[in-house]
């Protein structure tokens, strides 16, 4: 899921500039994307559409797998 998460972000991005870290539970999975500022709003998209859609193809790979995935955005410090 993780490798998904990345190539979705970077062909949106159009750049390797942003981590991934991953957090793993016992039934959920929790993604947080860092990325620069100005890379935050590319990402979150216009009324946050960009990341709903990243969100729902990785929560239905999830579900492929018998997990519960979110994933979240946060600046790269």
């Amino acid at each position: 899921m993780k490798d998904l998460l990345a190539y979705l972000t970077e062909n949106i991005l159009g750049k390797k500039d942003f981590a991934i870290e991953e957090e793993l539970d016992t039934d959920q999975n929790n993604f947080k994307i860092f990325a620069e500022s100005e890379d935050l709003g590319i990402i979150i998209g216009k009324g946050g559409q960009t990341i709903k859609a990243i969100q729902t193809l990785v929560r239905v790979r999830g579900r492929l797998e018998n997990k519960n995935v979110n994933v979240f955005v946060e600046e790269k410090k």
